[in-house]
């Protein structure tokens, strides 16, 4: 297929933009688009050796870099030598920003992301890449945790309609695509921007109730304390969601959650994984952890650990803490990067255990499996599947029988 190259870094709403610039871009065969994460300062090392990459494999490409990284630093990209140009967030999907011929020198296209009041609509035409298909209902957030920077590269929390949204999923659904993941910064955050301030609840049962021919819904991550009511219902009874989430809690000590500025307690957090596993114990869970904190001692480093079991966490995802300049966080003490990197790897050994123990009590089930490339697919809780034999084309749902385990996952065969 003709059309630019893209590198995605970073979240699934970073893979729905990658498209939506893909189609902007048309045809333009000798251009790389580098679509960096700023959530950490490894994420910003990883988008720089991408770029030194690309360049070194396509000398004579045009490299256009952007996402949250080019958002909060575009001068030291533009500085970077194989860089062509640095657009910001606001600006991506802007096809005149894509299309144009080589400048003597980087220039910078970043404008005040802070100043945006709508949601851009990245709403790819396809995503002929991927299995399932991601859709951008939501952009920015309004918290300020002390640790990140991202509310400085997406800007405050908006929306899209509903209607929008409908629209979009129908044609994803016409298109072949079987299930679909809603993506956003703060995605629980969504509708209060919008007229008669509607939920994330409501925005799902519109979605399921206008598109009943969409056969798997699921969401991205989530923050455990906006849970309500209406979207608790949906996540534990209605089937056409997956039996997978994935929480923003970072720590699972009271102390360090209330020095990250998080709005929730360690309490709270294994209160509501509890009542969801109680209502649909199928339900996988995923959450974000941070490692060496600021101030973090061996209690509440030893706290955080004990939270992947108490919430039977089956998916963490580790992140040894990095200072990122102008956040709060960057101005307590700090911890030296010999105790970050050790307590982050008791945390991924930790996590590790707990979903190689889950992985195992899957073997012998029977899981509808949605293939995607490789000959691998995800389970309905996620849980990461290879055929073992023939596999089917991707985006085929097919029931698959668990007969083994190895170090990537579990292996299957089509019942």
């Amino acid at each position: 297929m003709s059309g630019p190259e893209l590198i995605t870094l970073g979240c699934r709403l970073n893979i729905a933009e990658s498209e939506a610039m893909r189609d902007a871009a048309g045809d333009a065969d000798d251009l790389i688009i580098v679509n960096s994460c700023a959530v950490t300062a490894e994420a910003v090392k990883q988008a720089r050796k991408a770029i030194r990459q690309a360049a070194r494999r396509r000398p004579d490409a045009r490299i256009v870099v952007t996402g949250c990284a080019a958002q909060t630093d575009p001068a030291m990209f533009a500085a970077m030598p194989e860089v062509a140009r640095v657009i910001g967030n606001a600006e991506k999907g802007r096809a005149d920003l894509l299309a144009f011929e080589r400048p003597a020198r980087a220039d910078i296209h970043v404008s005040d992301i802070m100043a945006v009041h709508e949601t851009a609509p990245h709403m790819a035409a396809a995503f002929g890449n991927h299995a399932r298909a991601f859709v951008e209902v939501q952009n920015g957030c309004d918290h300020r945790c002390t640790f990140c920077v991202i509310p400085y590269g997406r800007g405050n929390s908006r929306s899209v309609p509903a209607g929008l949204v409908i629209d979009r999923i129908r044609a994803l659904v016409a298109e072949g695509h079987r299930e679909v993941v809603l993506t956003g910064v703060d995605l629980t955050s969504y509708g209060p921007d919008l007229p008669g301030s509607p939920s994330l609840g409501q925005l799902v049962e519109r979605i399921l109730a206008h598109v009943p021919e969409l056969e798997r819904l699921r969401l991205s991550s989530l923050d455990s304390v906006e849970i309500d009511d209406r979207l608790f219902a949906l996540l534990t009874q209605e089937a056409r969601i997956m039996p997978h989430l994935h929480l923003s809690l970072q720590a699972g000590d009271d102390l360090t959650l209330k020095r990250m500025k998080r709005r929730h307690s360690r309490a709270q957090a294994v209160a509501m994984v509890e009542r969801l596993k109680t209502a649909r114990p199928e339900i996988a869970i995923g959450a974000d952890l941070i490692a060496g904190f600021p101030t973090e001692d061996e209690a509440m480093a030893a706290n955080s650990a004990a939270l992947i079991d108490d919430c039977d966490i089956v998916f963490g995802h580790i992140f040894p803490y990095s200072p990122r300049a102008g956040t709060p966080a960057a101005r307590m003490p700090q911890l030296d990067r010999a105790t970050i990197r050790r307590r982050a790897a008791l945390l991924r050994e930790r996590a590790e255990a707990r979903r190689t123990a889950w992985l195992g009590t899957l073997i012998g089930t029977t899981q509808a499996v949605l293939a995607e490339r490789g000959g691998t697919g995800h389970a309905p809780n996620f849980a990461p599947v290879r055929f073992g034999g023939a596999a089917p084309a991707p985006g085929v749902i097919a029931d698959t029988i668990i007969t083994g385990l190895d170090s990537d996952g579990l292996i299957g065969r089509i019942s």
